[in-house]
């Protein structure tokens, strides 16, 4: 049914990066300014938000008493793969982010890190990522970390320039956070963690396709197989944002029906999906650049509303 977008790993706070070109010949960095050039690798603000929605996962999956340090120690491992992840992807995707625009600043392109530092740097990261969850949450968590790092990695990034169906696969991933948390709280997963992965994997195509309408001509140029690329009338774009849309609103209120959270959250959850298809809808009406960009806002607002409602009427 969907043609393609992009991983919630690579975009949930919808890195709009400034729109410039590379640096031709870069100056030395200074220790402090190749530090900052390494934490930009890590894309922080996407670890920060995975590392969020793994947190609510933990605490819905919590029985009993929240453990503290077990919390702790399960959102530095996320931020360790989250972080070792991204830096693996700018080093593959390196000769794509310099043909657009919105990435041609990042690390790799300008030429602030060398490729093999920048390989070196997310494999050790990643690997210290699955050993500190193997050790200090459990072995399930660093399991699912590893299908992240294989979904991610080795088959949603090598799909992106060859087939639209790469966004399907990138979703799978990309809906993870909420079971990597809910599995290091129980040390299992049930049926009210999959309810948790069904609502990322539906909430990330509106938000994708949005992202993917305004920056179609980057990602044409780049020769990344988007849905707007491919079908530039936007007509399939439009539709599949509302059906997707559609389909989160049913979703969103298992969690109330499995008694994962309360009347509250039920209500707050029809009241936000309704938002989140109106907006769609908007978008899918007329399909501007301005529309995109307001659908992608509430997208942004939905997610974290609708966790934070979740975990507060548990």
């Amino acid at each position: 049914m969907v043609s393609q977008s992009v991983s919630y790993m690579e975009s949930i706070a919808f890195e709009i990066e400034p729109v410039v070109t590379a640096a031709a010949s870069p100056e030395p960095l200074t220790r402090l300014e190749k530090l900052g050039a390494y934490i930009e690798l890590t894309k922080p603000r996407i670890t920060f938000l995975i590392a969020l929605t793994s947190a609510a996962g933990f605490c819905l999956g919590t029985e009993g008493r929240l453990d503290y340090a077990l919390l702790a120690h399960t959102l530095f491992g996320v931020a360790l793969l989250s972080s070792g992840i991204a830096a693996l992807n700018q080093y593959i995707e390196r000769d794509l982010d310099l043909l657009m625009r919105r990435t041609a600043r990042r690390p790799l392109p300008t030429g602030k890190l060398r490729p093999a530092d920048a390989l070196v740097f997310g494999v050790a990261v990643t690997v210290l990522a699955e050993v500190y969850l193997a050790l200090f949450v459990n072995p399930l968590t660093a399991l699912l970390g590893m299908t992240i790092i294989i979904g991610y990695l080795f088959c949603y990034t090598p799909l992106k320039t060859r087939t639209s169906l790469s966004t399907v696969v990138g979703a799978f991933p990309g809906a993870m956070p909420p079971l990597v948390g809910w599995a290091a709280a129980n040390n299992s997963l049930s049926l009210e963690a999959w309810a948790l992965f069904a609502i990322l994997f539906l909430w990330q195509f509106p938000h994708f396709l949005a992202i993917a309408w305004m920056y179609r001509e980057d990602y044409a140029r780049a020769g990344i197989v988007m849905l707007p690329v491919v079908e530039p009338a936007g007509r399939m774009t439009g539709q599949q944002i509302v059906i997707w849309a559609l389909l989160l609103l049913p979703v969103s209120l298992m969690p109330a029906a499995l008694g994962t959270s309360g009347a509250v959250y039920f209500f707050g959850a029809i009241a936000l999906g309704l938002m989140y298809i109106v907006s769609s809808v908007i978008a899918a009406v007329s399909l501007s650049r301005q529309n995109a960009r307001r659908l992608l806002l509430a997208s942004v607002l939905y997610l974290p509303v609708l966790f934070g409602l979740m975990v507060m009427n548990q």
